[in-house]
């Protein structure tokens, strides 16, 4: 009988871990003078040519990129720098100032490994809680990540603890 058993449980187990499911999280870290926004491959598959879209347009605060010492953003800025890992702009040289849509590739990312980039963001609110340079957690609810691999994509909205977690295809 607990042969069976053992049998039973070991089957279950190969079953289960042949539906591996790809996820991504990427955590939005106020910092001055530099944000920073890190992304994870919270799975076991080796992602590569993985694209990142942020998009700050409904964001609670409504939060701007600011990159440039003229422009949308207030005070202290910061353009967009690689921070850690294979992470490039996608389809142009840099972020304009005011921008609210964000768009990088990452070549290859490892199973539990990160990638991060630093950047300054600003809110748009003349009264927010912490001012308009600080980003305070709910500030940026609302805010969406989508994240392609080949011709598969899916999306994920930030939450009140500033993480926005992405559940993709099996690997």
């Amino acid at each position: 009988m607990n042969i069976s058993k053992a049998f039973g449980i070991s089957a279950l187990m190969l079953i289960l871990t042949s539906f591996v499911h790809a996820s991504i999280q990427v955590n939005f870290i106020e910092g001055a003078p530099k944000d920073r926004f890190v992304i994870t491959n919270n799975s076991q598959c080796l992602l590569k040519a993985l694209r990142v879209d942020i998009d700050l347009t409904n964001t609670a605060g409504g939060l701007i990129f600011d990159t440039t010492a003229t422009g949308a953003g207030v005070d202290v800025f910061q353009p967009f720098e690689v921070a850690s890992g294979d992470i490039r702009l996608n389809g142009k040289a840099s972020i304009n100032d005011g921008d609210k849509v964000l768009s990088v590739t990452i070549s290859s990312i490892s199973p539990r490994a990160s990638v991060s980039f630093t950047i300054d963001v600003d809110d748009t609110m003349p009264n927010s809680e912490r001012g308009m340079i600080i980003i305070s957690d709910s500030e940026i609810q609302g805010g969406t990540v989508k994240i392609t691999l080949g011709s598969l994509d899916s999306d994920g909205t930030f939450g009140l603890n500033s993480m926005a977690l992405v559940k993709m295809f099996d690997c």
